[in-house]
């Protein structure tokens, strides 16, 4: 499992309310071109997201599932990616002092990529999960920038 931590001047409320929001996985996961649907009780466990990844013109259609939600907490999800295959994603925020801290656990759990070595693995997954922390981060921010003073 490769974890990445990331700190946010936001209430988690704020963080959660993004990732609530499925039309907008594909502004902060890396590697999601389009989102083609989202299911209305997203992010209800068992829901989906149909999404698209890699870059114009080749694109592969896949979905994102949600295996639980705490909306106050966390969101756990099945994330696919085939041909590569599935990965576990865990995105959990707890709040801090000054805002929140959000962290992501994510590893290949189904298909090709779990053959892949673990260290080879982290590498790759690693820095893609920085940026996609980056990137939520800075939603939850602008969406909600009265709630903390910067």
């Amino acid at each position: 499992m490769v974890t990445v931590t990331r700190a946010a001047r936001c209430t988690p409320d704020a963080v959660l309310r993004v990732l609530a929001d499925g039309w907008s996985y594909s502004t902060w996961v890396v590697g999601t071109a389009r989102i083609r649907a989202v299911d209305p009780t997203w992010p209800e466990p068992g829901t989906r997201i149909l999404h698209s990844v890699g870059l114009w013109p080749a694109l592969l259609d896949d979905e994102t599932v949600v295996r639980a939600w705490d909306p106050e907490r966390s969101i756990e999800l099945q994330a696919r990616g085939w041909p590569a295959g599935e990965a576990r994603v865990l995105i959990e925020v707890t709040p801090v002092a000054v805002g929140c801290l959000i962290r992501i656990t994510e590893d290949a759990d189904k298909g090709p990529g779990v053959l892949v070595p673990r260290p080879v693995r982290s590498a790759v997954i690693r820095p893609r999960n920085i940026e996609t922390l980056r990137r939520l981060a800075l939603i939850a921010e602008r969406q909600a920038p009265e709630q903390l003073q910067r």
